[in-house]
């Protein structure tokens, strides 16, 4: 009798140790998933991570698209300083060589660092955009240039208020690359 009951104490103990060693593996893999849940990239590292010598936007309005995707970062995410100018440096990589050659890079910053201050300083956030629908893009030939004219509607909030539409007209033209850059854009007419 009592080597029978050396065994069940024995088994019972091999079975709590078990217990404990598969709870413990359980909650070191639980924490390990909430760890991978919490470092997914953000909205800005998203689009930081894109690089555009490898996957450039191949038609005009993926190229809008990209712009609307780090506009969107620019008012409704926080980040640094670093990935602001990271940012700038994205959305410069999508214009043309002769938008960018109308401001200094230090006053491009300065103006775009003004520019989402005074938003923020607002309230406002870009809560979506829609794009053209690829029938509705225009191309054209100007000046021995490839171009293309499209629309994207940002829907802009302030604070709690309902959204606002901003209708934008974009004019993209074709580099010596064959990549549609962003020549300009405005406040689409009524």
């Amino acid at each position: 009798m009592k080597r029978s009951g050396i065994i069940t104490i024995a088994i019972v103990g091999i079975l709590l140790v078990a217990v404990v060693a598969g709870y413990a593996f359980h909650l070191n893999r639980k924490a390990k998933m909430d760890a991978e849940r919490n470092t997914e990239a953000t909205a800005v590292q998203k689009v930081l991570l894109r690089d555009l010598e490898k996957n450039y936007p191949p038609t005009p309005k993926e190229v809008v698209k990209y712009f609307a995707e780090i506009t969107q970062c620019f008012y409704n995410e926080d980040y640094t300083k670093e990935e602001l100018n990271q940012l700038a440096e994205k959305i410069q990589g999508i214009y043309d060589d002769e938008l960018i050659a109308n401001k200094t890079q230090e006053d491009y910053l300065n103006d775009l660092s003004s520019e989402i201050a005074d938003m923020k300083d607002e309230n406002y956030t870009i809560s979506s955009y829609v794009l053209s629908a690829s029938v509705d893009v225009e191309e054209f030939v100007e000046n021995g240039y490839s171009c293309a004219r499209l629309y994207c509607t940002f829907n802009v909030k302030q604070g709690t208020k309902g959204t606002v539409p901003s209708v934008e007209e974009f004019v993209l033209r074709k580099d010596g690359d064959g990549h549609w850059k962003i020549y300009g854009w405005q406040l689409a007419d009524d």
